[in-house]
């Protein structure tokens, strides 16, 4: 028995996008509350619905464990978490409906459900942890009440309407968390995928939360505008303890920027070497942050490859995007990692409002030019709280979310069709990945330009 059941609603067979990937990771910040409620005395089990079919498994797992409270707390560090996508809505809501005819409690806590509280209450949950989850949950569970508990909303029981706790700073003192519970998680389907997929196994682990940069599309509906990280040493001592137990080929920094402070990431090479903590890291950055002593404190910390959010090679766009980049900053950094031996890869975005073909071509010029190891392609994405959203909220029709990770839909009315992106995204891929014939490639690109000449409506799928 366990008094708490936590869970996730990111279901690996439910995104077409994530399957053909196939790069699987657990549930770390699920893990990390889990660890912070059991260093507390509080009893906690867990289900991962990552492989597993979700209904049979989560009532299975009620079965087994007989809680008092489901905790369907999702990954603040999964990029997946953050798209709020409408697989994972509808999957939290069974789970909601599901734990209320058991008896149970049913709270929530994500990005999704912190920018539509409403509707989850609507849909079963008892509550909503807003903001950062671990102290909220833990305070919650140990005074089984919700009035004046920071970062909660919850209904009103006479009048229905939604009462809203004040929000709950984030918490400054990241060394105080404990390591994430890894003991109540089967490694076992996540290392298998990734041998049968790629020939390695990667694993997760984050060094900071939040990002102080305003990018003017990015949703902070946990961290906001803040930035902190934990020590370099107990961020190694991590790596090393993730390296003696579970023998990873490789990990994933999952902050939304790692890197930001030279010193730090200097003191971090230190300590990985220190401790023989080395293992081979992908990570998230910026590109004015690739300078060359940044690059050679990665490379000797153990990076391997580094993920920009290059966005568009036009300045226009991303100064309208206040991205607060120059577009050289992109070609300096690629050279700066690569003389590293480090990958390169980019984040593009095409579509954002303004954006017209001669701002396409500039961006493909700097792709041509830079030749970064990889891309990821998206087109602007309006969530709620950014300034972007409000740009184009009146054009949005419904509720402006993806079913899924490869949708690509434009959700506003933009200088070209959804049709088009996606057929832009196909052929940019394939050039930069090799991945198709001299043919079939001048193909992909005659259907871009034959799209090109047909702008069409926006196109809401």
């Amino acid at each position: 028995m366990a008094e708490v059941l936590l869970t996730h609603s990111n279901h690996l067979f439910a995104d077409p996008k994530q399957v053909e990937k196939m790069q699987p990771y657990p549930p770390l910040q699920t893990l990390l509350a889990a660890a912070v409620l059991r260093d507390a005395g509080i009893s906690v089990a867990l289900f991962d619905p990552t492989f597993e079919a979700p209904i049979p498994g989560f009532d299975r797992a009620l079965a087994r464990h007989r809680p008092r409270y489901l905790v369907v707390c999702e990954d603040d560090f999964n990029f997946l978490s953050k798209m709020c996508l409408l697989h994972s809505r509808e999957l939290a809501f069974r789970f909601a409906a599901s734990a209320r005819r058991a008896g149970l409690i049913p709270i929530v806590h994500g990005s999704d459900s912190s920018d539509h509280v409403r509707e989850f209450l609507d849909a079963g949950f008892d509550c909503v942890l807003t903001g950062e989850v671990e102290s909220s949950l833990l305070q919650l569970l140990q005074t089984r009440t919700y009035s004046g508990i920071p970062g909660l909303a919850y209904l009103n029981p006479t009048t229905r309407n939604v009462t809203y706790n004040p929000p709950r700073a984030p918490r400054a003192d990241l060394d105080s968390l404990p390591f994430p519970a890894w003991d109540l998680l089967d490694l076992t389907p996540y290392r298998e995928a990734w041998l049968a997929a790629h020939g390695y196994f990667s694993l997760n682990i984050v060094s900071s939360r939040g990002c102080p940069y305003r990018c003017n599309w990015c949703a902070k509906p946990i961290y906001g505008d803040t930035y902190h990280a934990r020590s370099p040493h107990l961020v190694a001592a991590e790596m090393c303890e993730l390296k003696t137990r579970f023998a990873p080929d490789h990990l994933w920094f999952a902050d939304d920027i790692f890197a930001l402070s030279a010193r730090w990431t200097e003191a971090f090479a230190a300590e990985v070497e220190r401790l023989d903590a080395r293992v081979p890291f992908k990570m998230q950055s910026r590109c004015d942050l690739m300078t060359r002593p940044t690059a050679a404190a990665l490379r000797r910390a153990g990076c391997a490859e580094v993920w920009m959010g290059a966005e568009s090679g036009s300045q226009k766009i991303l100064d309208a995007m206040d991205k607060g980049v120059r577009v050289e900053h992109i070609a300096e950094a690629c050279r700066n990692l690569r003389r590293l031996g480090i990958r390169a890869c980019f984040f593009l975005q095409f579509g954002y409002p303004g954006e017209k073909w001669e701002d396409i071509e500039l961006t493909l010029r700097m792709v041509r030019q830079s030749q970064p190891d990889d891309i990821g392609i998206s087109v602007s994405y309006p969530l709620p709280r950014t300034r972007f959203y409000n740009i184009v909220a009146a054009e949005l029709q419904g509720d402006p979310h993806w079913r899924d990770s490869g949708d690509l839909a434009m959700m506003f009315q933009g200088t070209y069709s959804t049709t088009f992106y996606r057929a832009l995204a196909e052929a940019l891929h394939a050039e930069v990945r090799r991945s198709t014939s001299s043919a079939d490639l001048a193909g992909l690109w005659d259907r871009v330009y034959q799209l090109k000449e047909s702008p069409a409506p926006v196109e809401v799928a």
